[in-house]
């Protein structure tokens, strides 16, 4: 009996390789990565492309080391981004790279679900090692699933429903997340919610009359708002803490964003002595820029509680959680950084960064302030005195709150090839978090480029207010 051969790939198909069998990814892109804009515009997020070939942003580039990209004229760009602070150790670093070569070449029996494998306990036991108030580690995928994890364990550990948590945070865009986040340009729509309440950060009245109410399970916080950089007032998170525990409520530190070394300590709750969590929430930086992984880091009582029973041991899980390969990255991530002191780094360079920036705030009356902790960094603009540049500000403002922070960022790309981002929606406030590897070369190339950039908002003309315009008609066309 002959059966016919399954057929292969055709070099005219969508997808096909031209060669029977075999899978080329380099020659898949080679044929195809052309139309990037195009088939993200036609099968993903439409409105992405849109935006980035109004801004400008629409850039191809072809590879990256470190804290750099080159496009395909060889131009070398600095990100100032990191990936919203994913890529910690910058892209590619060797020592990651090579550790998932080697856990691919080991051909693991991986992710069987009914063994215990050594990788996600060795991960643990150094991200522990970091925490030594805590005792556990559940490993996922993403940061929003640490969260909904830590919002489950503190809810099922208490006993009560509700979360707090605070005005302007962002703690992910899944459901239960979302319930806890603070703006409501995410919200809008997603309703109903789970029954979380704000209240404001550093307001610990608030907090208190919350509490009162005896139904609050935690408040989760994020130690510095990643919104427009704001971090949480002297005292207050040991004072919250306090509070939360006389009540039987637990401390949610979000450091999904702040941790890892990103503000100069391991987390940034660490700044404020005698604050320890009941459960923190990290992911982004751990990854290595290369395989997605969060982890919800918490109490033992907290763990022994939720998995009660073998008939419980389930009932928190995730499908690709503790997978070898995040498992790798996470160990590989963490070894560097204790041999290349990365977060020693992140603190010496951020101060240099930090303190350069503000010595510019009396030098142009458009900056108003320039805050944070290690390499997250917020650079807010405000209002000048100057009549010329104030009715230009009003102008924007009266259009749309946030347009001078994106004046800023364009020029900083187009002109001077340095890749940041604005810190939230109608905000004027651009935030830095660059990969935690940078040296004072880029920082000495990113304030040369901010000042060239101020010089000319500060001329009252040019191409950038032109582009301000461009902004403006934009913005009045989307309302």
């Amino acid at each position: 009996m002959t059966t016919a051969e399954p057929a292969s790939p055709s070099p005219s198909r969508p997808g096909g390789s031209g060669s029977p069998g075999r899978f080329d990814l380099g020659a898949l892109l080679a044929a195809r990565g052309a139309e990037r804009y195009e088939l993200h515009s036609k099968y993903l997020n439409h409105q992405l492309p849109r935006m980035l070939h109004t801004i400008g942003f629409d850039k191809v580039y072809e590879r990256a080391e470190g804290a750099h990209f080159w496009d395909a004229d060889g131009n070398d760009y600095l990100d100032m981004l990191a990936g919203f602070g994913v890529m910690g150790l910058g892209r590619h670093h060797p020592v990651v790279r090579q550790a998932l070569h080697d856990v691919l070449d080991l051909n693991l029996a991986d992710l069987t679900r009914f063994d215990c494998q050594p990788l996600p306990g060795l991960l643990a036991e150094r991200l522990l090692a970091h925490s030594p108030h805590l005792d556990r580690v559940f490993f996922g995928n993403s940061g929003t699933e640490a969260v909904e994890g830590a919002l489950k364990f503190a809810r099922y550990a208490t006993g009560k429903p509700r979360v707090l948590y605070c005005e302007h945070a962002f703690h992910g865009l899944t459901t239960g997340s979302l319930s806890v986040n603070g703006e409501s340009g995410f919200r809008d729509g997603f309703a109903p919610l789970l029954p979380d309440t704000a209240v404001p950060l550093g307001d610990l009245d608030a907090l208190a009359r919350e509490l009162r109410k005896g139904d609050v399970a935690a408040l989760i916080v994020e130690p510095i708002q990643g919104k427009g950089v704001h971090e949480a007032p002297p005292g207050y998170l040991r004072a919250a803490q306090e509070l939360l525990h006389r009540h039987k409520a637990l401390l949610i530190a979000d450091e999904v964003q702040t941790g890892l070394g990103r503000t100069g300590d391991f987390y940034a709750y660490q700044h404020e002595e005698g604050v320890e969590p009941d459960l923190v929430c990290v992911a982004k930086a751990l990854s290595g820029g290369y395989v997605p992984v969060g982890a919800t880091l918490g109490k033992d009582w907290i763990f022994k509680k939720v998995y009660s029973s073998m008939d419980r041991v389930l009932v928190h899980s995730a499908s690709f959680g503790s997978n070898a390969q995040a498992m790798a990255a996470g160990l590989a991530v963490l070894s560097v950084m204790e041999n290349e002191q990365t977060v020693a780094n992140a603190r010496t360079m951020g101060e240099l960064l930090k303190s350069r920036l503000s010595a510019l705030i009396d030098k142009y009356e458009l900056l108003a302030d320039v805050r944070g902790r290690g390499l997250m960094i917020g650079i807010e603009f405000g209002k000048p005195q100057s009549l010329k540049l104030r009715s230009r500000w009003a102008m924007l403002q009266a259009a749309r709150k946030g347009l001078f922070a994106q004046m800023v960022v364009v020029p900083l790309l187009q002109r001077h090839r340095i890749l940041t981002q604005v810190s939230g929606d109608h905000l004027e406030v651009i935030k830095l978090i660059p990969p935690l590897v940078i040296d004072e070369g880029d920082v000495d190339r990113f304030v040369d480029a901010f000042t060239a950039v101020m010089d000319d908002a500060h001329s009252g003309g040019g191409l950038m207010w032109d582009f301000g315009k461009t902004l403006v008609k934009q913005a009045v066309a989307n309302r």
